[in-house]
């Protein structure tokens, strides 16, 4: 029997595209050094040129990445901001580790996250985190905030110098170039002739984007995560906006600064996504069923209808526009824990725990730490505190059969729609993160928030004793 010392914490591969880049998720498992041979000699056969595919065990095998085609998120679909749901043939389940699903670290066609090359090896501190490419990036997905004059300027300069300095292919969202200022700047013509536009919703670029840059708040970056239903390019997000909790990154420097992330030179942090699927009964007699497909485009399961989304901040599920108190039960792993009566009940990722869950009252959490945030809002309950739960569980929020009223859910605050008797959100962490490129590093970054954006901990410190108070104090002992 081995010593407690013989055992060292090791990171469990998830997939490779070559035997140079291993790439590691964050379940870890004990391995004794007696058996580190023998799991070593494992490995290697695993990544062997002629192993096809590997699938990730802690998935349940739901995601698959092969060696030279890596498959990178979902097939093709019309929509981008909400995925179909997997079928009967898949159910959905979460990982078998609490610690929460194996995240895909490759992001976009061309990066990863720069790995130890041992295959075994030690838990990685979050601050060693980098960005690194398998192929020079080559387009980009500018993200401006709408409906706001000041960032015309900042967009230009970027785009101009994304195309000219570095022959990069832009794509930006129709709409934003259908800007008036836009439109009528003679000057920037010949720049915009040369963008790939695309419409949310009906066009996918998933498989074609390098890297994104946003140019606003924090809600630029939400709007990034919701055009990702898979796996995510790199983020660089420059505050231009109101708050900037996750948009580290000034503007006044930018050329150094995307050379930096062009060149592989930058720091990321993972930023756990929750994956949510809202299963419905079919009530509107229009929504016919063919091919088990409805007209909206929405998958059919035993005759209702489902739908997945991927979730950065939080799932909020409110009592809408009734007077009534929400009355949820909330299931964790099939058990149900709690009824929530009150206004509603926010289930957030660590990044979001900065958001809505902070102003309800909840812990605020490091983006690194694998959770699953659960806050009520105004509970009817002088005991009812928020929660912190493993990230690999999976909990499902239905009405109670008590409820007076039907309750509303939205997804990052978009996509907003009602849920009424026999309905599910079932909520589990996703396997693909958000990789958010950082000034510093994660642990900076997040602490430099706290303090710029959210004050955090600001008061007008203590005044000291005056020397010769602490003296006579001295004195009289």
């Amino acid at each position: 029997m081995p010593s407690l010392s013989d055992w060292t914490v090791t990171w469990a591969c998830v997939t490779s595209q070559s035997a140079s880049h291993v790439a590691f998720g964050t379940s870890v498992f004990l391995v004794s050094t007696m058996e580190m041979e023998q799991e070593k000699m494992n490995l290697s056969k695993e990544l062997s040129p002629d192993s096809a595919s590997y699938n990730c065990s802690a998935c349940h095998g739901d995601e698959t990445w092969s060696y030279n085609h890596p498959i990178r998120g979902r097939a093709k679909s019309r929509s981008l901001s909400a995925s179909p749901a997997l079928g009967s043939t898949k159910e959905f389940r979460r990982t078998r580790s609490l610690h929460g699903p194996c995240p895909v670290t490759t992001f976009g066609p061309k990066a990863c996250v720069l790995q130890n090359p041992q295959t075994i090896m030690h838990i990685q501190d979050p601050a060693s985190q980098r960005l690194t490419w398998n192929k020079s990036p080559k387009s980009v997905l500018v993200i401006k905030k709408i409906r706001d004059a000041s960032l015309l300027q900042p967009f230009k300069e970027l785009c101009i110098y994304l195309m000219e300095e570095n022959n990069m292919i832009v794509y930006v969202e129709k709409k934003v170039l259908e800007d008036p200022a836009i439109v009528s700047d003679e000057n920037f013509g010949p720049v915009k002739k040369k963008f790939c536009t695309f419409r949310e919703d009906y066009d996918d670029i998933s498989n074609q984007i390098d890297f994104i840059i946003c140019l606003g708040g924090d809600g630029t970056l939400l709007y990034a995560s919701s055009l990702f239903q898979g796996s995510v390019p790199p983020v660089m997000a420059f505050h231009l906006g109101s708050l900037g909790f996750l948009t580290p990154f000034n503007f006044e420097n930018f050329q150094s600064q995307v050379n930096q992330v062009i060149e592989g030179n930058a720091a990321v942090i993972l930023r756990s996504r929750l994956k949510v699927r809202v299963v419905k009964e079919p009530r509107d007699k229009k929504t016919a069923i063919h091919n088990g497909l409805s007209e909206n485009g929405l998958d059919t399961e035993g005759g209702k209808q489902a739908m997945q989304y991927q979730v950065l901040n939080e799932v909020v599920i409110d009592r809408g526009p009734s007077s009534y108190l929400s009355n949820v039960d909330v299931y964790l792993d099939g058990h149900l824990i709690t009824t929530v009566q009150g206004d509603g009940v926010i289930v957030s990722t660590p990044t979001g725990s900065t958001a809505y869950a902070a102003a309800a009252g909840a812990s605020m959490v490091h983006p690194n730490v694998p959770a699953i945030m659960v806050t009520p809002i105004c509970p009817h309950s002088l005991s009812f505190r928020p929660i912190v739960v493993p990230a690999g569980v999976e909990l499902k929020i239905m009405l109670s059969p008590e409820a007076r009223n039907t309750a509303w859910v939205s997804f990052d605050g978009r996509k907003r729609q009602e849920i009424r008797h026999g309905d599910s959100i079932s909520i589990t962490t996703s396997c693909y993160p958000l990789p958010s490129i950082c000034v510093c590093d994660p642990v900076s970054d997040w602490f430099e928030s706290l303090a710029q954006c959210l004050h955090w901990n600001v008061r007008k410190k203590q005044a000291h004793f005056p020397e010769d108070e602490e003296d006579q104090d001295e004195g009289d002992s």
